[in-house]
């Protein structure tokens, strides 16, 4: 069986819209088929058109059924129900005048329908299909008298059908080329529009993380000034006592870090705005990256592997130290014993391969990852991924997340080089 090459609804919508297609044609049908016996009773060929109109409308009959229950409609099921619709059709036509009858511009139906709904092959398949047997049916089928052309000029019957079955064939290729070139341009647009409304999703929750970010450090620059003064007056109070005075410097060294990254925020927000980024030696940038992550996770233990590294440089956008810090944070809380750093340039791109050894991902979640607020950590805020991609977005890089073969996950971050 194929796999859908749409969503399950929106396949079962179109099976339903062709049975629906498909009734009509066999109630026309049957109209027809009545009014030829009452003109002109025919002979043998009546019994083998009822029966195939009987045994189309049964299939008909069928699909309805099939419909009702909640089961996956898929590429290759529509594709058999045309092929299905084709052969019913090319027997009845075989016993009704062949290319003469005036329903045989009905082929085109099922090139059209195939055009706008399945792959280029599956609809290539159909169009030469259609072409074989309206082919066939100009040479072999049942006289039907009541279709028949004029006899009085034989020369102008054969350019006649000639001139039919050449329109058919142009019509039969046209479609299908440009219905399935605009058809594939209408899902590149879908996919575009999705993708811009999740963009645009993510962009709202930032400006809302951002405004408390910026309401959250003005409020925190008071009180750590108030924390500073205090701890240098706690600091000069009891200079005779060394545990204490140790306890108090510490404080106030963390105190006086937290102040200079409140500072350094804002220079660095600053400086993003008006488009102010300095170009940076590729393992410059890298090395800073992982010694300040060093830092702050002393006891991780991980393997840093150079490969490739090009005379370029990169755009140093102080966003993008905090994003990859947080793709390594996530790597170290997976798996704090067991970390592998691969950074290699191909194709003017920097590459980083973040390998883990933890327990993974799903592909539900990944499917959320950097798109939503949400946390699978007992004290994550939810926001850390969020950034992270938003960061790499702007700079022009991408990240993807991928289960390793052996276990934990595989974090590739790409981005551009300045050449």
């Amino acid at each position: 069986m194929g796999t859908p090459s749409l969503p399950i609804d929106a396949a079962r919508k179109q099976l339903s819209q062709l049975t629906l297609i498909r009734s009509i044609l066999l109630a026309v049908l049957w109209i027809c088929f009545f009014l030829v016996l009452d003109v002109e009773p025919l002979k043998t060929s009546s019994t083998y058109l009822s029966c195939i109109l009987l045994v189309f409308s049964f299939i008909n009959i069928l699909t309805f059924v099939r419909l009702r229950k909640n089961l996956p409609v898929t590429e290759f099921e529509f594709f058999t129900q045309l092929i299905i619709d084709i052969a019913c059709l090319s027997c009845l036509f075989y016993f009704s005048g062949g290319a003469n009858n005036p329903f045989i511009s009905y082929l085109l139906v099922p090139i059209c329908i195939s055009a706008a709904t399945l792959s280029w092959r599956y609809t290539w398949i159909i169009t030469i299909s259609c072409l074989v047997t309206y082919s066939l049916l100009l040479f072999f089928y049942i006289h039907m008298p009541f279709f028949e052309v004029s006899h009085h000029q034989q020369a102008t019957r054969n350019w006649h059908i000639i001139g039919m079955w050449f329109n058919f064939s142009l019509s039969a290729i046209l479609i299908t080329y440009f219905v399935v070139k605009m058809a594939s341009t209408l899902h590149e647009q879908r996919k575009t529009l999705s993708s811009m409304r999740e963009d645009e999703l993510r962009n709202q929750q930032l400006i809302a993380v951002a405004l408390l970010a910026a309401g959250a450090a003005h409020e925190m620059n008071t009180p750590l000034s108030t924390m500073t003064i205090l701890l240098s007056e706690l600091s000069d109070e009891y200079e005779d006592n060394p545990e204490l005075l140790s306890d108090l410097n510490i404080l106030k060294s963390q105190v006086t870090h937290c102040a200079n990254t409140l500072k350094q925020l804002v220079q660095d927000s600053s400086e993003a705005k008006e488009g102010k980024f300095k170009q940076q030696d590729i393992k410059v940038f890298c090395n800073s990256i992982v010694n300040r992550w060093q830092l702050m996770r002393p006891n991780i233990s991980f393997t840093l592997n150079f490969s490739a590294i090009t005379q370029a440089t990169i755009t140093h956008d102080p966003r993008l130290d905090y994003a990859i810090i947080n793709l390594l944070n996530n790597a170290a809380d997976a798996s704090p014993d067991n970390i592998r750093l691969d950074i290699y340039c191909e194709n003017d791109l920097l590459i980083w391969r973040i390998i883990d050894t933890g327990k993974g991902i799903n592909q539900q979640l990944g499917l959320k990852l950097g798109k939503f607020v949400f946390s699978t950590k007992d004290q994550g805020l939810g926001i850390g991924m969020l950034l992270a991609h938003a960061a790499i977005k702007q700079s022009g890089g991408s990240v993807h997340q991928t289960p390793n073969l052996t276990s934990g996950t595989i974090t590739e971050l790409k981005l551009p080089l300045t050449l």
